[in-house]
């Protein structure tokens, strides 16, 4: 009889916690995908939660949530997708917050190059960066552009612009363009050594923000805020920062 219930609680033990493992859904802007699937990894590790995670610019994830995937949080690469999902009554209004703050660089393939004076003095053949209309750290090369000259226009035939700051990289990183404007992020993700950059200094553009969201539905997801808490805390943190973002 002892064993009879011993055995019963083993098994309500265990199916209690089938129950409480949850597959959570993350839609992540292509630029934070390395760092997020690190993440991830960690929070599996310590968790009995999955996370299942679908990343692409930032612009495509929002049609695809708005269209009704079912993804849970959508972490974009800019503030403004987000507000629109509150403001569509898609996303709680309270679980919206800055994850990252990206940083600009610009990068070459060569070795050994002053990327930053090829800038300045305009000697060099294609410059890529994301589109300014699409992706914020395209709008926040743009500002760097015309701080560096009044009479940008001019200079945009030399450009080549990518749908999303990973198509970019993959234009400059295969010297298909002679520099490209990239997210930090990416060269510490690939763990390029074969290149040149320069970090732009924060004050030639407007902070590149980062902003997430919980959906509509998943506010109350014991999942999906242990994952936030797990983002939010020391360990997230310090996977955030060793990928080149910064806090708010």
């Amino acid at each position: 009889m002892k064993f009879n219930q011993v055995a019963v609680g083993l098994i309500a033990f265990c199916v209690s916690g089938m129950v409480a493992a949850d597959q959570i859904r993350i839609a992540v802007a292509s630029n934070f995908y390395v760092p997020m699937l690190e993440i991830a990894r960690q929070f599996e590790l310590t968790s009995s939660h999955s996370v299942v995670i679908s990343a692409g610019s930032s612009g495509k994830l929002y049609a695809q949530i708005v269209h009704g995937a079912p993804f849970q949080i959508f972490f974009s690469a800019d503030t403004e997708k987000p507000l629109a999902l509150v403001e569509q009554s898609l996303a709680d209004d309270d679980s919206l917050f800055s994850y990252a703050v990206g940083r600009l660089v610009l990068w070459s393939s060569a070795q050994d190059t002053d990327v930053e004076s090829l800038l300045r003095n305009g000697t060099y053949s294609k410059l890529a960066l994301p589109n300014p209309r699409l992706a914020p750290y395209g709008r926040a090369a743009v500002e760097v552009l015309m701080s560096l000259d009044e009479g940008i226009e001019a200079e945009s035939s030399r450009w080549v612009l990518g749908e999303n700051v990973s198509q970019t990289w993959q234009f400059a990183n295969t010297g298909n363009t002679d520099l490209g404007f990239v997210a930090l992020s990416q060269i510490r993700s690939s763990g390029s050594q074969s290149g040149s950059y320069w970090v732009v200094p924060r004050q030639m553009h407007a902070p590149i923000r980062q902003d997430a969201v919980v959906l509509v539905g998943y506010e109350q997801s014991v999942a999906v805020n242990e994952f936030l808490d797990f983002l939010k805390g020391h360990k997230g943190q310090a996977i955030i920062y060793a990928y080149g973002y910064e806090a708010e």
